[in-house]
């Protein structure tokens, strides 16, 4: 029997929706619309694709879109000089700078560089050890996203054994930490765990960012588990042609899953969304901070 499909376009219409009504009331309230940032450093034809999504889906909600695209070759020193001046712009409450940077630039640095109120990557040391402490935080949109897969798809997630296999700052770390939060017990996998067939064999929750396509076989999966497939990768085919995979093998997974998301359609189309509620909710914890000043 195959596995039910969790669509990820169909969720995060339904967040959009939920958000453009916020937002309008926001507006209604504060006289603005919410404002998004977005950098671009050079023409990574990935992160035109991304930029380009990012933006229409900002204005879609009715959000303020504030779009700045520098050469390749652009110094670090104006990449912060940009980032100071969208600090001070009091129509900007995010700010995200694309991801990767061209060669020769601290990405440490320019994030460190955003105001951590204006972070709606979540990516600031201030909110990661927020988010690390059970703190109110900006979280990172891809783990935020997942949560709300699995929140629409399980009534708890109480007491269910969940296994995040990666360990990066941007999904897997802040990925444990708020399944955490829901009471899960949670282990972190990564490249060099020892067994980790058996690990993934015990997991209620599976949840794989990796960035290796395919890396985990249909036949690992417990049955009945949740997978949620993070990874995105493009692969060449026998034929010649290439498709886009993700870190689980879905044609085996998907009949051994009890819940499965697709790649694509699955978890990528959530990660755009809660983008724009971080916004939404750095707009509102600004106002309200402004407020009492």
């Amino acid at each position: 029997m195959s596995a039910f499909l969790i669509d990820g376009k169909a969720a995060a219409r339904q967040l959009r929706e939920r958000l453009a009504q916020d937002v309008s009331a926001f507006a209604k309230r504060h006289g603005r619309a919410p404002g998004l940032a977005v950098i671009l450093v050079g023409t990574d034809p990935a992160s035109e694709v991304y930029v380009r999504n990012k933006v229409l889906q900002t204005e879609e909600v009715g959000m303020h879109s504030f779009e700045y695209r520098l050469p390749a070759d652009t110094p670090e020193e104006r990449l912060l000089a940009q980032i100071d001046t969208l600090n001070r712009d009091d129509r900007v409450d995010g700010i995200l700078v694309q991801l990767p940077l061209p060669a020769g630039i601290d990405v440490t640095r320019v994030i460190e560089r955003i105001d951590p109120a204006k972070d709606v990557d979540g990516f600031t040391i201030a909110n990661a050890g927020r988010l690390a402490t059970g703190l109110d935080a900006l979280v990172p949109c891809t783990p935020t996203g997942v949560m709300f897969l699995l929140r629409n798809l399980h009534p708890t997630l109480v007491g269910m054994n969940a296994l995040v296999i990666g360990a990066s700052n941007i999904v897997g770390k802040p990925m444990a930490r708020l399944l955490l939060q829901e009471r899960c017990t949670v282990t972190i996998a990564h490249s060099k765990t020892v067994d980790l067939e058996a690990r993934c064999r015990q997991a209620d929750i599976l949840v794989v960012a990796t960035g290796v396509p395919q890396m985990i076989p249909g036949d690992w999966v417990k049955p009945g588990a949740t997978v949620i497939d993070v990874g995105i990768s493009r692969i060449k085919q026998e034929n010649g042609t290439t498709k886009l995979v993700g870190d689980v093998h879905f044609e085996s997974a998907v009949e051994r899953a009890g819940a499965i998301t697709p790649v694509p359609g699955g978890v990528g189309p959530m990660t755009i969304a809660c983008l724009l509620a971080n916004t939404l909710s750095a707009a509102q914890r600004r106002t309200e901070v402004q407020s009492h000043l």
